[in-house]
């Protein structure tokens, strides 16, 4: 009897990790009935961070919240409170920019004008309720505001030379003269899930390299926010250059000046779930995303899980809404792209489930070759 552990992220807008693993598994089960099932959907600080937590701890509660979304209107969403512990008297809350602030909120590009602001609320909702502890997930970001939204929601300020707000979003970035933060919250603990290393500013940074998904469109554009970015940094006396303070469009390096401790999203996710036992005890792990690409060996889920298996001795596979032809494919022993079993993206996209349980099926004959 073969053990599976079936571990992907979820393919962004289209299925979330859990109904993705269950997808998989169904085409597995048709070719290899027998198969046993671990099923173990995983997030790493991006979309699915709080359905991964809400999964795996018992008594996990959602508190809904109403914010303001990245696209200019208030939305309904919710964060997770965990029960206390020894060292949560008062419970920890997990809050996601993915589903606050996040680029999956938005019907077209606004990368002005969105901001965090929404995150901001909701963990001062969870701060209100007097949590004892933060974790939060920061992927997926709308905006490169530099976490400017995300601060003034806990009471910073970000005024101009005539001492006036200036306007949300990577807009206002130049315009920053002073910065109070008098006003702002007092930090609990506050862990900072992330999915990249990338520094605030500069070629890797967070206009440079993430600016262009969020709709800033010519080389211009990205050197402003980059100047607005790098001056913001130095009002708030943070390392531009740090690994992972460019992060949702620089909210990393905000949350370091509140007090947040950055960490890389997959592993702190997955030691919660147990994911090391489970895929010790297995015969193949299956991860995957909806894009496996280039930038998927910088601490994004499929990387992650591969380097758990290899230590484990386990063989690993990938499923992935699209394979590009910079993806480090030499980690897994087979994979599967659901464009290209689908015959277009546009088919892939519009039928997620079914393409997984295509892949699953290829995976498990690839196995018993």
């Amino acid at each position: 009897m073969t053990r599976v552990v079936l571990a992907p992220d979820s393919f962004k807008g289209t299925i979330t990790a859990a109904d993705a693993a269950a997808a998989l598994a169904e085409g597995w089960a048709s070719v290899d009935p027998a198969a046993e099932f671990v099923h173990r959907p995983m997030a790493d600080g991006g979309e699915g961070t709080v359905s991964a937590f809400e999964a795996a701890v018992p008594g996990a509660v959602r508190m809904p919240v109403t914010v303001d979304g990245p696209a200019g209107h208030r939305i309904e969403t919710s964060w997770l409170l965990l029960p206390p512990t020894e060292d949560a008297p008062a419970g920890t809350a997990v809050v996601d920019l993915g589903s606050t602030s996040g680029i999956e909120l938005l019907t077209e590009l606004r990368p002005w004008d969105a901001d965090t602001a929404g995150f901001g609320q909701a963990m001062a909702a969870a701060l209100d309720h007097g949590v004892s502890r933060l974790v939060v997930g920061i992927g997926s970001s709308a905006s490169t505001d530099g976490g400017t939204g995300m601060l003034s929601a806990l009471g910073a300020r970000f005024l101009d030379a005539a001492g006036a707000p200036v306007a949300p979003g990577a807009r206002g970035l130049g315009d920053i003269a002073a910065v109070d933060l008098s006003g702002l919250r007092p930090a609990p603990e506050v862990r900072v899930l992330t999915d990249v290393t990338n520094p605030l500013v500069g070629p890797r940074g967070a206009a440079a390299v993430f600016g262009p998904q969020k709709g800033l469109r010519t080389p211009d554009d990205i050197v402003l926010v980059d100047d607005g970015l790098r001056r913001l940094a130095a009002l708030l006396g943070v390392d531009p250059d740090g690994a992972g303070n460019g992060a949702a469009g620089g909210t990393g390096a905000a949350l370091v000046v509140w007090g947040g401790i950055l960490a890389p999203g997959a592993s702190e996710v997955a030691e919660l779930i147990g994911l090391a036992e489970a895929i010790a005890d297995a015969d193949v792990v299956i991860t995957g995303e909806g894009s496996y690409d280039g930038q998927s060996g910088d601490g994004k889920v499929p990387s992650y899980l591969a380097g758990l298996a290899a230590e484990a001795g386990t063989r690993a596979m990938v499923a992935a809404g699209r394979i590009t032809e910079d993806a480090d494919t030499a980690l897994f022993a087979a994979s599967a792209s659901l464009t290209e079993l689908a015959g277009s993206s546009d088919a892939a996209l519009a039928e997620p489930a079914r393409w997984l349980r295509e892949a699953g099926a290829v995976l498990a004959r690839s196995a018993a070759a």
